[in-house]
């Protein structure tokens, strides 16, 4: 190899693993996340709420209201149709 060739190849091995160290950092970061996530409902449980309605509300939250509004319209037509 070349010095060229073989600075190029350097940095982008330097490169390479800055994206992976990035991504693992990030990995670790969502990991504590989701322990954090996992405690609040704990400690929603622990104080009685029902934490699946409270995840559903979490979802629900995220969507938008008009998608919401169309998916328990189907929902109540279709429970209709069963008789619930």
């Amino acid at each position: 190899m070349d010095d060229i060739t073989d600075q190029s190849y350097r940095v982008t091995a330097d490169e390479l693993r800055a994206f992976i160290e990035r991504y693992e950092r990030l990995d670790a970061e969502k990991k504590d996340i989701a322990e954090q996530q996992k405690e609040v409902m704990a400690e929603a449980k622990g104080r009685g709420y029902d934490t699946g309605a409270l995840r559903k509300l979490v979802a629900l939250r995220k969507k938008d209201p008009a998608q919401v509004s169309e998916e328990e319209a189907v929902f109540d037509l279709y429970r209709e149709a069963l008789g619930l």
